[in-house]
C-alpha cells in the first residue's frame, strides 16, 4: 500500500494535496465481498431484540399477579410501565409482536381455568385468539408513542381494545379487563364516575405516565436539559387519576336510601367438582333443598334472622321443575319451609323446544310466578358456535348437546317489596347485563352463578371481584349465590361482608341497604367508553397525519429504537414539546 501514500510537499504551487484513488477499489470490494458483521454486532442485535420481547412477556406476567386471588392491585402500574418501555418509538411490526407477546404472558395464566375440565386445546385456542387484540393495541400505541403527551392515546386505545374485545368475536369477551383487576386498589371509585372503561383507563394512563416520568429523569439527568412542559405533562398523566379517585370518593355510598331487607344466599354444594355433577343433577337440587331447610330450622330456633328473601344459585335445579312434577314438588316444599319469595336457578324447555338458563321466582303460596332467560350466554359453553369446526379442536363439544336459546328481557324481580336486578354468571362480566337492571328499578343485584365445572381455579375469586367493581359502578348491594363456592354478600361499597368456604353447604343471612339513586356511571352508560374510543381514534389520526405530511416533506422519519418504516413515526416527538427526544 505504499504506493498510494499522499506525498506533501512535492506538488506545485496551488494544487491540490494528492490523494489515491482507492474509491472505486474499495467500493467494488464491498459489492462483491460482504464484510460479515462481526459476531458482537450479531449478539448485540440478539440482545436488543431478545430483550424487549422478554421484557413485554414477563409485564403480561405481572400485570396477572395484580389480578385476584391475589390483592397486589398495584401491581398493574409497573406492568404498563414496562410495557410502555417496550412500545415507545418502535415500529408498529415489533409493537405488534411484542404486544401479543404481552397478551400472552398476561392472559395464558389468567385463562388457564378454561381448560380444567376441557383440556389445554381449548384454552391455548381462547388465548391465543384474545392475544391479537393486545397486539393490535400494541401496534397502535407505537404509532402514537411519538405524539405529545402520548400516555393518554396510548391508555386511550388500550380502552378501545377492551371495547372491541368485549363485543368480538361471538358476543365478546370481556374477561381480563384491567378494572377487574382494582377491587382492592385506591383507583376503585372511579367505577362509580364511568364504570369499567374509565377505571381501566386511569389504571394504564397512570402506570404510562409513571413510565414517561422516569424516562424523562434519566434523560435530564443524562443530558442536563430538562423539558418542562413534558415532565408537567408526564407527571400529571400520573397525578390526575389518583386525584380524581379521590375525588370520586363521595360517590362511593353504602347508605340505605329505600330501607333495608334481609337476604339469605344458599349454596347447597355439588356431589362433586367438574362436569360429571350435571349426571348428578338431581343431588344438586337436593342439596339445595336441603339447606334451605336447615335454614328453616335455624329461623325457628331462634339462630339467625328470619330473611326476607332467598336467593339460590345458577344450575341448582338443572332437573325442569316444569316439566318433573317431583323436582317442582321438592322446590315448593322448601319454598314453604322457609316462607319467602326464592329465586331459584334451573334449567327450563319450553313447549317450542328451546332451552333456557333460567331464574325462577317462586312464592310460598303461588309458586312460580316470574322467570329471567339468561341473555348472555356463553360461547362453546351453553352454545357451540361453528360445531364441527369446535368438535375437531376439543373432543368435549358433544357434551353439549343442545344449544341454549337467549333471553330478551331485564330480570328484576320484587320479592318481599324489594327490587332484585338478575345478572346471571358470565353476565357479571359484561357492562350492558348488569347495568340495565338498575336502570330497570333494582334496588340491589343478585349474581347467580354455577363454578363448580372450574373446580377450585381462580376464576371463582375472579368473578367475585367483578361483582365488587359491579357494587360500586351501580352502587347497590349485590349478592353472589354460589352451587359450590365462592358465595358472597357484597355491600354497595364494595366490601365484602360475608361469604362461604370452596365445596361445602352453607347459607348467608344478612340485612343489606336498598338503594335508587343512580351513579353517573350509571346514567352515562356507554358514554365515557365511546369518548374513550374516540380519543383513541383521534390520536392515530393525528400521528397519522403528521407522518403523511412528513413524507410529502421528504422528511425521514423519526425511526426510534431500530423502528422499521410505518404510518405514523412521527419526527422529533415523544417529549411532550416537539422536540427531538433523547430517550431510548
Amino acid at each position: 500500500m505504499a504506493a498510494f501514500r499522499p506525498r506533501p510537499g512535492r506538488g506545485r504551487a496551488g494544487d491540490a494535496p494528492y490523494t489515491p484513488r482507492v474509491t472505486a477499489i474499495a467500493t467494488s470490494v464491498s459489492e462483491t465481498e460482504p464484510v460479515p458483521p462481526a459476531p458482537a454486532s450479531r449478539l448485540a442485535r440478539l440482545a436488543g431484540a431478545l430483550l424487549p420481547a422478554t421484557a413485554a412477556v414477563l409485564a403480561g406476567v405481572l400485570l396477572y399477579e395484580s389480578f385476584p386471588p391475589r390483592t397486589l392491585w398495584w401491581l398493574a402500574l409497573p406492568a404498563f410501565a414496562v410495557l410502555g418501555w417496550c412500545l415507545r418509538g418502535r415500529g408498529w411490526k415489533a409493537g405488534a409482536g411484542l404486544g401479543y407477546l404481552f397478551g400472552l404472558g398476561f392472559l395464558l395464566p389468567l385463562l388457564v381455568w378454561t381448560g380444567v375440565e376441557v383440556g389445554s386445546g381449548p384454552w391455548l385456542a381462547l388465548v391465543a385468539a384474545e392475544a391479537c387484540f393486545t397486539a393490535l393495541v400494541g401496534a397502535g400505541i407505537t404509532v402514537v408513542s411519538r405524539l405529545p403527551v402520548w400516555p393518554l392515546w396510548a391508555a386511550a386505545l388500550w380502552t378501545a381494545g377492551e371495547a372491541a374485545r368485549a363485543r368480538v368475536p361471538f358476543g365478546g369477551f370481556p374477561w381480563g379487563k384491567i378494572a377487574f383487576g382494582q377491587a382492592d386498589g385506591v383507583f376503585l371509585p372511579l367505577a362509580a364516575v364511568g364504570g369499567t372503561p374509565v377505571l381501566g383507563f386511569a389504571v394504564v394512563l397512570c402506570g404510562f405516565g409513571l413510565y414517561e416520568a422516569v424516562r424523562l429523569a434519566l434523560t435530564a439527568r443524562r443530558t442536563r436539559t430538562l423539558h418542562r412542559g413534558a415532565a408537567a405533562a408526564a407527571l400529571l398523566t400520573v397525578a390526575v387519576p389518583f386525584a380524581a379517585a379521590f375525588a370520586a370518593l363521595p360517590l362511593v355510598s353504602d347508605a340505605a336510601e329505600d330501607g333495608t331487607t334481609t337476604i339469605a344466599v344458599i349454596q347447597g354444594n355439588v356431589p362433586r367438582a367438574g362436569l360429571e355433577f350435571n349426571a348428578q343433577r338431581r343431588a344438586v337440587l337436593d342439596y339445595h333443598v336441603r339447606e334451605t331447610e336447615r335454614l328453616a330450622a335455624r329461623v325457628r330456633a331462634g339462630e339467625v334472622a328470619r330473611p326476607d328473601l332467598v336467593l339460590w344459585p345458577e344450575n341448582s335445579s338443572d332437573v325442569d321443575p316444569f316439566a318433573d312434577p317431583e323436582a317442582h314438588a321438592e322446590i315448593d316444599a322448601a319454598v314453604r319451609a322457609i316462607g319467602v319469595p326464592v329465586s331459584v336457578g334451573g334449567v327450563v324447555q319450553k313447549s317450542d323446544g328451546r332451552l333456557f338458563n333460567e331464574q325462577i321466582l317462586w312464592d310460598p303460596v303461588k309458586g312460580p310466578t316470574s322467570t329471567y332467560d339468561k341473555r348472555q350466554i356463553q360461547p362453546f359453553g351453553e352454545y357451540i358456535p361453528l360445531r364441527s369446526l369446535a368438535a375437531a379442536v376439543s373432543s368435549d363439544v358433544g357434551m353439549v348437546r343442545q344449544d341454549f336459546s337467549r333471553g330478551t328481557r331485564p330480570g328484576v324481580f320484587t320479592m318481599a317489596g324489594a327490587k332484585v336486578g338478575l345478572a346471571t354468571c358470565y353476565e357479571a362480566a359484561f357492562d350492558w347485563a348488569v347495568r340495565d337492571t338498575v336502570t330497570h328499578g333494582a334496588q340491589m343485584i343478585s349474581v347467580p352463578s354455577n363454578n363448580a365445572t372450574f373446580d377450585r381455579s381462580e376464576m371463582t375469586y375472579q368473578q367475585l371481584a367483578m361483582s365488587r367493581i359491579r357494587a360500586v359502578e351501580h352502587s347497590r348491594t349485590v349478592a353472589v349465590p354460589v352451587t359450590s363456592g365462592v358465595s358472597a354478600v357484597i355491600r354497595p361499597d364494595g366490601r365484602i361482608v360475608s361469604r362461604t368456604a370452596m365445596f361445602t353447604a352453607d347459607s348467608l343471612v344478612e340485612k343489606v341497604p336498598l338503594r335508587s339513586s343512580l351513579t353517573p356511571a350509571t346514567r352515562l352508560g356507554v358514554l365515557p367508553e365511546g369518548l374513550l374510543v374516540l380519543v383513541a381514534a383521534g390520536g392515530l389520526g393525528w400521528a397519522l397525519t403528521v407522518s403523511a405530511r412528513s413524507r410529502r416533506k421528504g422528511a425521514h422519519p423519526a425511526g426510534g429504537r431500530g423502528a422499521d418504516p410505518l404510518p405514523g413515526d412521527v419526527p422529533g416527538a415523544g417529549t411532550g414539546t416537539g422536540a427531538a427526544s433523547s430517550g431510548g
